[in-house]
């Protein structure tokens, strides 16, 4: 692993204040969790376990924290305060392994873990539990120097998940590296009982992701299987219109409940899409397409189009319209597409590189009449506006496929066949 990340034992974290971006401390770290994987690879680190003032425990993701030192940790301000309950696949690093007895691979020497240390993965936001500070002999007084020694994760057996382990954990840390959708097609292939304890050992936007890829009865089967706080979680990590196409099958009474569970805002966008006929533009609609004013420059927009979250379609183009600059806006100037953002000085003004030649879609627009714009003109993304030229959203070409296709397209298992590309005979 290169060493231009700082190592940071975890042992130091314990009790470390948490910090929003103002400076306001909003609690204490109480631990930390990880996914142990097949084999001897390092675990992925999680998130944190915060306990706030009122001594409530909450899962802080790793992903809303924007630094992590011996003394402090940032967050993104972002915070989920509902209770933290472990799950299958997770381990506590401070309560579950620490002072655990485990062996070194190499002599199998017995040994006791003292500390782990955590370390951010080079050009990405994944951290890992890369070091192991382990003690040898059974006792736990002080000893004197020479009887510890720090390790790598994989020069230390008793940790990671065996290859034909028991339970969800083997089966998803076997499955760790597949896309949404090929897990989908795994999940969507288990018995009910074997895809419920699946699901509730993922983490919610793995959960949110692979949900968005299967057919609607396995949705609404996982969905309900889910505990509702969690379902509500679950519901707010998936796309708006793929959260408001799920909940609109659900009954009445159940559908409202999850809404009051659900962040206002994010209600408030998924009740806004629920409003249109599905096969509408309004209906195929994402409400959180990468919005800018015409004062923005050019590195502003690359950067919204650099998050790590966006969909390749979504960050195809940015839309320019007046302040607001969240959906529905101000009145909508036009769209500002990568290749342009690519070929103009960082300093310049989108407002001023607008592509306003194409109109933009109503949102009571038929599916029909949305598939013909996006054919016609090669499009990826296209805006939908009000009357009053407000941005609604913007309608993504894998939504207008997904409508398009057999209600059963999803069911068909596709792969790549082996070797696909390379030559042979």
């Amino acid at each position: 692993m290169a060493g231009s990340a700082p190592r940071i034992f975890v042992s130091h974290l314990a009790g470390t204040a948490v910090f929003d971006p103002n400076g306001d401390e909003v609690g204490r770290v109480r631990d930390l969790v990880a996914m142990l994987r097949v084999g001897r690879r390092p675990p992925r680190l999680l998130g944190l376990v915060v306990e706030l003032a009122t001594r409530r425990h909450i899962f802080l993701p790793i992903t809303r924290v924007t630094g992590i030192e011996s003394g402090h940790v940032i967050t993104t301000g972002v915070l989920n305060v509902r209770r933290f309950e472990q799950r299958p696949t997770e381990r506590l690093v401070l309560g579950e392994i620490l002072d655990r007895r485990v062996h070194l691979v190499e002599t199998g020497e017995d040994v006791t873990v003292i500390d782990v240390s955590v370390q951010q993965l080079p050009a990405r936001r994944d951290w890992e539990v890369d070091r192991v500070f382990v003690r040898r002999g059974r006792g736990r007084a002080f000893r004197r120097k020479g009887e510890t020694l720090t390790v790598d994760w994989s020069a230390v057996d008793g940790f990671s998940l065996e290859e034909h382990g028991q339970g969800a954990e083997s089966l998803l840390a076997t499955f760790e590296q597949l896309r949404p959708a090929d897990l989908a097609n795994v999940l969507h292939h288990l018995t009910p009982k074997r895809r419920a304890e699946v699901a509730a050992a993922l983490d919610d936007d793995r959960l949110a992701d692979v949900l968005e890829e299967l057919p609607e009865d396995d949705q609404i089967e996982i969905l309900g299987k889910l505990k509702e706080e969690r379902a509500a979680d679950v519901l707010e990590a998936m796309d708006p219109d793929d959260a408001a196409d799920l909940l609109a099958e659900l009954p009445e009474d159940d559908k409202e409940r999850l809404l009051t569970l659900m962040r206002p805002d994010d209600a408030a966008d998924v009740r806004r899409l629920m409003a249109y006929e599905e096969r509408t533009a309004g209906g195929l609609m994402t409400t959180e397409p990468i919005v800018l004013r015409p004062d923005a420059t050019v590195a502003d927009a690359l950067a919204r189009v650099r998050q790590q979250d966006l969909s390749p379609a979504l960050a195809a183009q940015v839309y320019v319209c007046r302040p607001p600059d969240e959906t529905p806006t101000g009145k909508y100037l036009g769209t500002v597409h990568f290749q342009r953002l690519l070929r103009d000085p960082p300093y310049t003004l989108v407002g001023s590189i607008i592509d306003d030649d194409l109109r933009p879609l109503r949102p009571e627009a038929e599916l029909p009449v949305v598939a013909g714009f996006f054919a016609a003109y090669d499009m990826v993304a296209a805006p939908v506006v009000d009357e009053g030229g407000s941005l609604l959203g913007a309608v993504t070409v894998d939504d207008v496929l997904d409508h398009m296709l057999p209600d059963d397209w999803r069911e068909t298992e596709f792969h790549l066949q082996e070797g696909a590309g390379h030559g042979g005979g």
